[in-house]
């Protein structure tokens, strides 16, 4: 099969598609012949060796994907040949999905709605999941909660915005570009604002009525956090899913609100988590919840692709690659 295959960690110029062995199976594995693969930024962390876990080279990068079943274990059940599926294999394991086929755990596996393309379909995984665990199982949102989402254009953001507003939230999103201003408003955000703009964050004791943010999902906490506790309503949350260095901040203005600071990783997942998040994610897209596509590369652009997410600044979705 063609695949994307790293053999030693550096620049984008490291991802390189060759012929490369069709993946063994397992009895309680599933086969799956790839139709598109998710492109995630932790993944250009991982090729260029600036990770803390890194895999033995050489790899295939990718962990989310969407394709149709080929083969199933003999131990699986639930799933047949010719269904089609999304993947996530974050915290699980699988083969890697920049390549024609991926092997993975069936509980890493999950129907493809008929309505979603299979982009779509490799635009959910590690973005889908990541909003669900943050709003559900951390921050544990209430209908008429004020949640302010900080770079809600891109693919966690644009969905976790998608599924605060099926809760019954009231929804404060942000972005940088006019772009992604205009898909928050599409998307239904009750107040959208420019992060660029200095003090954008003014107006939300107004905005909030003078109560305050209940929850931030936030993306870029070494920037941001002190300006979240500066903002939050009493016993509000915070929850960490994204950071680019260290930051201080006044330990006071969480005692003074009693504002609970909560950092998630993905992989950190129990088995419980997992299931609940797979049973709720399938809930929202019966509902009308669907990823938002930025740009689709082939395969052999992988290089491309990486390129882009490190470049770009302001993302108006997700980064996927189309496979033949």
């Amino acid at each position: 099969m063609k695949g994307i295959q790293v053999s030693a960690f550096g620049e984008s110029d490291v991802l390189t598609l060759l012929d490369i062995a069709d993946p063994v199976m397992g009895e309680k594995d599933i086969c799956i012949r790839l139709k598109a693969a998710g492109v995630n930024p932790v993944e250009t962390y991982i090729r260029s060796g600036n990770y803390g876990v890194l895999p033995n080279l050489p790899y295939t990068p990718g962990s989310d994907g969407a394709g149709i079943i080929e083969r199933v274990g003999a131990k699986v059940e639930g799933f047949q040949i010719g269904e089609r599926v999304f993947v996530s294999t974050i915290g699980g394991r699988g083969t890697g999905t920049y390549a024609q086929k991926i092997v993975c755990e069936a509980d890493s596996v999950y129907h493809l709605p008929d309505e979603l393309s299979f982009e779509e379909g490799a635009a959910l995984g590690t973005s889908a999941f990541t909003a669900v665990q943050a709003l559900y199982q951390k921050a544990k949102i209430l209908p008429g909660e004020y949640v302010l989402i900080h770079g809600a254009s891109g693919g966690v953001g644009s969905l976790a915005l998608q599924l605060a507003k099926l809760s019954g939230s009231i929804v404060i999103a942000t972005a940088g570009s006019q772009k992604g201003l205009k898909l928050l408003s599409t998307l239904g955000a009750d107040v959208v604002l420019n992060h660029h703009q200095v003090d954008y964050l003014r107006a939300l004791p107004t905005l909030t009525k003078g109560h305050g943010v209940d929850v931030v999902i936030e993306m870029l906490a070494n920037v941001n956090l002190q300006r979240d506790l500066e903002i939050m309503a009493k016993h509000g949350r915070i929850v960490v899913v994204g950071n680019r260095g260290s930051l201080e901040f006044n330990p006071r203005l969480a005692m003074n609100q009693e504002s609970q600071i909560m950092g998630m990783l993905l992989a950190n997942m129990t088995d419980d988590q997992k299931r609940e998040n797979g049973y709720r994610l399938k809930g929202a897209l019966n509902h009308g919840v669907k990823p938002i596509i930025d740009h689709v590369f082939s395969l052999a652009e992988a290089r491309m692709a990486h390129e882009l997410v490190i470049s770009q600044r302001e993302s108006a979705g997700k980064i996927v690659l189309k496979i033949d």
